[in-house]
């Protein structure tokens, strides 16, 4: 009866992520299928300007995907990681602009910023056992305020030449003569986060919390240490957001970030991560990534103005979230 019962455990979790690289393979598929369609009827989508584009808008909303697939494998949501960049960004822009503070030390501190913010969340939720969804709606409202209290409600704005102050568009963005170094800072990140993820004890307990936590608890691991942890990585990776969009764009308003969360989390999802917990990869939600980045810049090819583009995006949000939960309620049935 025993060997009986866990030979069903096997079978049920095997079914799962054959279920989970299915919706990979899905999202591997509706890229390719959507950059032929936009070659074929945008306007001047096959050129090296739009790749170009397409790259420079999966960066950052790459860096906040990465980090909140770890949180949404744990079980949770993270609905401040948008805010969070452009509150760190507007006070790195902040320090660098107004008090003259270095570039490299402003763009330390906003990695600081973001990932202090990211343990917050953390405590917020092991600690003083707040469901996810509110504290980090509390924080995401946190975050945006206190950006602009700071920077008393004035857009901040960086280096937009390559020159001495510039060198940071060189680095995280591109060189004077266009080649995407973003690209490289992202293939780096990713397989940092693939490593720690599928290959650290913490990969393997944020799988476990997301597929039981009272298991887990029950197993003697400290669940509010780890997923702690979880918050305190993704707010890092906001963080990190945070100076790639400083670099490709230059100019952060305040007040701003609200819905650049639902891009990240909408990636971290079509990719495969589910968001019942206890599934997701790295690799899906990259794929996921550069899906949005191709639908939002090739609906900008067709003509379609900014409203069709949150229409079509809102769509294809639906049919990911509807496709876990149909993967969910297959995993449960078998």
């Amino acid at each position: 009866m025993k060997e009986s019962t866990i030979g069903k455990k096997e079978n049920a979790a095997k079914k799962r992520f054959q279920l989970a690289n299915l919706q990979r393979i899905l999202a591997l598929g509706a890229v390719v299928i959507l950059y032929i369609f936009f070659s074929l009827f945008g306007t001047n989508f096959s050129s090296t300007t739009t790749l170009i584009n397409i790259l420079d808008s999966t960066y950052y909303i790459g860096f906040m995907a990465l980090g909140v697939t770890f949180v949404i494998i744990s079980g949770g949501i993270d609905l401040s990681i948008g805010t969070n960049m452009m509150c760190s960004a507007l006070i790195g822009g902040y320090l660098y602009s107004v008090c003259h503070v270095p570039m490299g030390v402003s763009l330390a501190i906003i990695v600081v910023i973001a990932t202090l913010f990211g343990l917050l969340n953390g405590f917020l939720i092991s600690e003083l056992k707040l469901p996810p969804f509110i504290a980090t709606l509390g924080v995401m409202m946190v975050t945006q305020g206190f950006g602009a209290i700071i920077t008393k409600v004035q857009t901040q704005h960086f280096p937009s030449n390559f020159d001495v102050n510039g060198w940071y568009k060189s680095v995280f963005y591109k060189t004077q003569g266009g080649f995407p170094t973003g690209a490289i800072y992202t293939g780096l990140f990713f397989l940092l986060a693939l490593f720690v993820l599928n290959k650290t004890r913490f990969g393997r307990y944020i799988y476990a919390i997301g597929s039981n936590e009272e298991a887990v608890r029950l197993s003697g691991i400290d669940v509010a240490k780890w997923k702690t942890l979880t918050y305190t990585i993704c707010g890092f990776f906001s963080g990190l957001s945070a100076i790639v969009y400083a670099a490709t764009y230059t100019t952060v308003i305040p007040g701003t970030g609200n819905g650049l969360e639902l891009k990240a989390i909408a990636a971290a999802i079509i990719g495969g991560t589910s968001l019942t917990g206890g599934i997701g990869t790295m690799f899906g939600t990259m794929i996921g990534a550069f899906l949005m980045s191709i639908l939002n810049n090739g609906l900008m090819s067709m003509g379609f103005q900014a409203q069709y583009q949150l229409f079509f995006t809102g769509i294809v949000i639906v049919l990911a979230v509807l496709l876990d939960i149909y993967r969910s309620k297959k995993f449960l049935k078998d």
